[in-house]
């Protein structure tokens, strides 16, 4: 993905702390640790229900996400 975006996410301070944990013994950073974790997620997703489709990508609203 070339554009990259930027999300603010509301945790409680014991997931934050535990979600830390889990980067540093991935050696991973936070942001690399979120993005293997969202792209796990969305293949889990395909292989359970079907691929997403272009057209169903297309209609997906980013306007809350722009800057």
């Amino acid at each position: 993905m070339k554009n990259n975006i930027k999300l603010e996410l509301n945790v409680s301070e014991e997931l934050l702390r535990k979600f830390l944990f889990v980067c540093e013994k991935e050696n991973r950073s936070p942001n690399a640790q979120f993005a293997f974790m969202v792209r796990n997620n969305v293949a889990y997703y395909e292989k359970t229900k079907g691929r997403i489709s272009q057209s169903d990508l297309a209609s997906v609203d980013l306007s809350n996400f722009e800057s």
